[in-house]
């Protein structure tokens, strides 16, 4: 018998999570469970406390998974492929449960056995290895997987694949050998766009308070806004890998965001919470070294983030009212940073800006969607019909933020802090100009960002936004 021949006639089982797929299913459904209804959380320590594989079944009965979208090893699959068409036997041997391991097994199409996880059996490590040798015998299968728990496989296989190994399967392939399918490496650019870095940006509000009190020579303010520009960045970044995981589903079907590090399978979800765990950790030891008025914002911002992620971005309206009041919590928490005190007019203008901001990123949505009237765009309250009553709310939100801020302009508060109030005033039509051309871009679907990282990469925009500081600074002279 040739090499082939007997490669052929040995079984091949290959494991699901972290092997055939960059992902865990656990993790997973526990994120769409979670989304689904938040009050799923009090039931998990019960599932739990009844076995693993109680609580794998519990989730899965409860939540939809769309195979398709799974990030699948694509040269695992196509080798897997080959080899069932050569005439292999290939087995699906996952301690995933059933009815998400027989979906993923009926989806691919080559599987001739599934062996998984029911309700009073957890498929892994000595169970699964049980069940494969009582199949085959000992050595009588080969064996793809990529964890601690496939190393007890691994022992009793003829031949092991490790693919894309965590440290104790490196370890075993280190000592025993066989073939090695390596993940591709974590770059810095992944990291950077786990963190989504770009989005710290935002968090420059936090200097607003001491710029408009004409403070920003003053160290000491300085030094407090940067810890709070720290600190919300931090907490910001965290909040950005949870609400990966929450999007995990629709960010698979969106054209760019499924190359996201989690939702592509780059990043596992388990390095993700360690991520989140160590910039929270950051974020509430820089809040220790201001005025503890900061932490119950910081608090704030996160609690609020933490329900838009969850459920407040599939809400009609409260989800851009809500995006709008995140910016201004920024504000409010420079104040809070350096005991700077909190001005209505700011506050009023922040509000209306930052609206119409909001609605350009749903406007833009919308704009970009192929469904068909009447359906509700995924993980969002809006159906494609609601494009005009949204650009028509956009532009009166940005002509009320050039309203309040001409108001302010006009009234007895600017001569306090001005001695040329007159050069504040143009910043009222360079506000109009701004969100103007945000929105006439939007309409000719040419505004593919962020509205606020448009500003800040638009050359015309950082033109006009220099020219506004140069003339509040003179203004102040």
């Amino acid at each position: 018998m040739d090499v082939r021949s007997e490669r052929v006639a040995v079984p091949l089982a290959v494991d699901l999570d972290g092997t055939l797929i960059a992902t865990d299913l656990l993790w997973e459904s526990l994120f769409l469970l979670i989304r689904r209804n938040p009050l799923w959380l009090f039931l998990i320590p019960w599932w739990l406390w009844q076995g693993r594989a109680r609580l794998k079944c519990a989730i899965a009965e409860r939540v939809e998974l769309d195979p398709a979208a799974l990030p699948y090893r694509a040269a695992l699959v196509e080798r897997l492929r080959e080899e069932r068409a050569a005439g292999r036997q290939i087995v699906l041997a996952t301690a995933a449960p059933r009815r998400l391991a027989e979906k993923i097994a009926a989806h691919l199409g080559f599987f001739d056995l599934v062996i998984c996880t029911d309700p009073g059996c957890n498929m892994a490590s000595g169970i699964k290895r049980k069940a494969l040798t009582e199949l085959f015998g000992d050595g009588g299968f080969d064996y793809a997987g990529n964890g601690r728990a496939d190393i007890a496989v691994f022992d009793s296989a003829r031949r092991a694949i490790v693919v894309a190994p965590d440290r104790h399967a490196a370890g075993w392939y280190g000592k025993h050998g066989g073939e090695l399918i390596a993940a591709p490496k974590v770059s810095l650019k992944v990291l950077v766009r786990m963190l989504r870095v770009h989005q710290w940006v935002k968090n420059a509000l936090i200097f607003v308070p001491v710029v408009l009190a004409h403070q920003y020579l003053n160290a000491a303010l300085l030094v407090d806004s940067l810890l709070a520009f720290i600190a919300f960045s931090a907490a910001a970044s965290a909040i950005y890998i949870l609400n990966d995981f929450f999007d995990l589903a629709n960010d698979r079907r969106h054209p760019t965001k499924r190359d996201r590090p989690f939702a592509s399978g780059v990043l596992s979800i388990p390095f993700g919470l360690c991520a989140m765990g160590l910039l929270l950790a950051v974020a509430a030891v820089t809040a220790l070294f201001l005025p503890a008025v900061f932490s119950a914002v910081l608090a704030l911002y996160l609690v609020a983030t933490t329900s838009y992620s969850i459920a407040v971005k599939r809400m009609l309206l409260l989800d851009v009212l809500m995006l709008a009041g995140l910016y201004t919590v920024r504000i409010l928490a420079g104040c809070a940073a350096t005991g700077i005190a909190v001005s209505f007019w700011l506050l009023a203008f922040s509000t209306f800006f930052f609206l119409s901001l909001a609605l350009v990123k749903r406007y833009v949505e919308l704009r970009s969607t192929t469904l068909p009237t009447g359906e509700r765009i995924a993980g969002r309250g809006y159906r494609t019909e609601d494009q005009e009553i949204i650009a028509q709310a956009g532009l009166a939100s940005a002509f009320s933020s050039a309203l309040v801020l001409a108001l302010y302009i006009q009234s007895d508060s600017i001569a306090d802090l001005y001695a040329h109030p007159w050069l504040v005033w143009p910043l009222s039509p360079i506000v109009l100009y701004l969100t103007m051309r945000i929105w006439i871009l939007a309409r000719r679907d040419e505004m593919h960002d962020d509205p606020i990282v448009f500003i800040i990469r638009d050359w015309r925009s950082q033109l006009v936004s220099g020219i506004g500081a140069v003339l509040l600074f003179t203004a102040g002279l």
